[in-house]
């Protein structure tokens, strides 16, 4: 799985550049600080070529989280919004697309080596999906974890255009015997001795028809820190498998065993990906499917309301079977109501509501719980494992009526 020479080429001159700003990777200076809900949740507000002002949580390589109002505006999260992550410094700053080639090799009949005009000349498809971070909410965990400490902003939904993954495959031609699919992009790491950013599906799931080889979003294409100019898509799973400046796919015939498989982004093997807080997995499996979660958008933790109807919003997804109710509760969740969904524009998708619901003065603790289609649910107590991942207890917002 070796990249090194099409990398050299997609990155000669002559292409399109991150740098095209003079800003290069060096955000402009910070416009304010935010404080997180949680210890070292100092954030400053930093934009970088493309996007709008986002709380920066790395520079090298850029980690950039959507502040999260941005989630108030309605389901589709804008591309100068969207949450930016990185594993490895080393992220393209020049790319020619014209030069550009993803390279599909290994158990294939035909290896192939496609432009973006061999893509988009395919059949289409779109999707409108969430991606986000298997990291995100990591912050909120206690007891504390290592790793990124996110608040809820390390997600955003978008449409997503390009072709499926199963047509490249097919027109490769894959083998008798392949087990997985790998994957891999333009950025690199800065030591040699640390591991390049490889992730890998199952045969079955990179033919299922929805993952997809995106080069658009929402209308435009993908933003250069969400990969452009061709980028993974899997939906319903985390933003790990979502590999960014994709250039290389292999059909393998024997599963993937890259650190970022084998060792990184794992959780524990049972039912609630859970274990007893401070305590290691017996046993562990790579992360997949999202949790369901819901959050309250228009009201944050602390805010002052009018006694009366109080009009409230928000946002809830889970992994695929997409939303059947999501329910408000005004009394720390002895009782429920059911809210209003918004429109639906997919299973993969933010599915927005509303409700009203009448508050008396002094403090309420706010709640709000989603129900999948599937019947899955959220838990009324945050679970916990050691990586800080799949975090979707029942949020609480705290306001006071008066």
């Amino acid at each position: 799985m070796n990249q090194a020479p099409t990398r050299r080429g997609i990155l000669a001159g002559g292409g399109l550049a991150l740098a095209a700003s003079g800003l290069g990777l060096r955000p402009a200076s910070a416009e304010e600080v935010v404080q997180l809900p949680f210890g070292n949740g100092e954030r400053p507000l930093v934009a970088y070529p493309g996007k709008r002002p986002l709380l920066q949580m790395t520079a090298r390589p850029p980690q950039l989280e959507t502040p999260f109002a941005v989630f108030d505006h309605g389901a589709i999260t804008p591309n100068d919004a969207f949450f930016v992550r990185y594993h490895l410094a080393d992220i393209p700053t020049r790319i020619d697309p014209a030069a550009f080639r993803v390279e599909i090799g290994g158990q294939v009949e035909r290896p192939l080596s496609l432009s973006l005009a061999d893509l988009k000349a395919m059949p289409g498809t779109e999707v409108v999906a969430v991606n986000q971070c298997s990291g995100n909410s990591r912050g909120f965990f206690d007891p504390r974890v290592a790793g990124g400490q996110l608040a809820n902003g390390a997600m955003g939904c978008a449409r997503f255009t390009g072709v499926p993954l199963k047509t490249v495959l097919d027109k490769a031609g894959v083998k008798a015997g392949a087990v997985q699919v790998a994957f891999e992009g333009l950025d690199g790491p800065v030591l040699p001795e640390t591991p390049d950013f490889a992730k890998a599906l199952t045969l079955d799931h990179a033919r299922d028809g929805e993952v997809m080889l995106a080069w658009g979003m929402n209308g435009q294409d993908l933003p250069w820190l969400n990969g452009f100019p061709l980028r993974l898509v899997v939906p319903g799973y985390y933003g790990t498998y979502w590999v960014k400046h994709l250039n290389a796919i292999t059909v393998l015939d024997k599963p993937f065993e890259g650190f970022w498989m084998k060792t990184a982004y794992r959780i524990p093997d049972n039912a609630c990906g859970c274990t007893e807080p401070g305590k290691a997995p017996d046993k562990t499996i790579p992360i997949g499917r999202f949790t369901i979660r819901s959050f309250l958008t228009n009201l944050s933790d602390g805010a002052q309301v009018k006694a009366g109807l109080v009009g409230l919003r928000g946002i809830a997804f889970d992994g695929g079977s997409g939303i059947r109710q999501v329910e408000v509760s005004a009394d720390d969740g002895k009782t429920w109501r059911p809210a209003k969904l918004g429109e639906d524009l997919g299973r993969y998708a933010f599915r927005t509501w509303t409700t009203e619901l009448d508050v008396t003065p002094g403090e309420h603790a706010l709640r709000v719980r989603a129900t999948g289609n599937d019947g899955g649910t959220q838990p009324m107590e945050p679970r916990w494992n050691p990586a800080g991942y799949l975090r979707n207890v029942v949020e609480t917002t705290r306001v006071r009526a008066a």
